[in-house]
């Protein structure tokens, strides 16, 4: 199997799981700093993103010439690669570092999602399109003339997560957490075991099994 073909199946894998197990996961190997800030909320709520992170940095420019702007902007969205979750550290209070155009940009370059410290605009129709965005807030305000990447492929820190290049996440209705690149393969391979013994615990308890007796026989809940 080749590198990328690896990488897409682990982040197809790792889609078929939800964050509360991953979160488990990590937590039994004594990381704990993976949820990025409660704040930080999916467009739709019903869709899973899941992948290889493509890391972006940026930050505000007030009174920056607009062309500026704009250039330095669709030249991210031309650099974005496929197959990946942007992870944009912006910094930004109040404009929205996402937007429909964007979305569709990104969307058909084969690119998987967007999670963003910042805001997002166009909302009903970037949900419409099904590109998965992970934002602060949400406002009509953005980036023109106001706001600038300044790193890509750097390491970001987002609340009290440090993100790196090959790192992965999944986001979902309940948050977003960061699984280090080195150790992805063994934490997805252990959340398939864990999802596992879950359903264990589930079919245990639905047959009438007191929970505390399904707990101890399979160890999870």
């Amino acid at each position: 199997m080749t590198e990328q073909a690896g990488t897409q199946s682990l982040a197809a894998r790792l889609g078929r799981a939800y964050s509360g197990a991953v979160f488990d996961v990590l937590r039994g190997r004594g990381i704990t700093e993976t949820v990025l800030p409660k704040e930080i909320v999916p467009l739709d709520e019903t869709r899973t993103l899941a992948g290889p992170v493509f890391c972006m940095r940026g930050r505000p420019t007030p009174g920056r010439d607009p062309h500026e702007t704009l250039l330095a902007w669709t030249g991210f969205l031309g650099r974005a690669p496929a197959g990946h979750v942007v992870v944009c550290e912006g910094r930004e209070e109040h404009r929205a570092l996402m937007g429909e155009l964007s979305a569709e940009t990104l969307l058909s370059r084969g690119v998987l999602g967007f999670v963003t410290d910042g805001g997002c605009r166009d909302c009903a129709s970037v949900r419409r399109i099904g590109f998965p965005v992970f934002a602060r807030y949400r406002t009509p305000r953005d980036v023109v003339g106001a706001w600038m990447p300044e790193a890509f492929e750097e390491p970001l820190r987002i609340g009290d997560v440090a993100i790196a290049p090959g790192d992965y996440l999944i986001g979902d209705i309940d948050g977003v957490v960061v699984i280090p690149g080195g150790i992805a393969a063994d934490v997805v391979d252990e959340v398939e075991r864990v999802m596992g013994t879950e359903n264990l615990v589930r079919a245990a308890i639905r047959s009438g099994v007191p929970p505390q007796e399904a707990y101890l026989r399979h160890r999870k809940f």
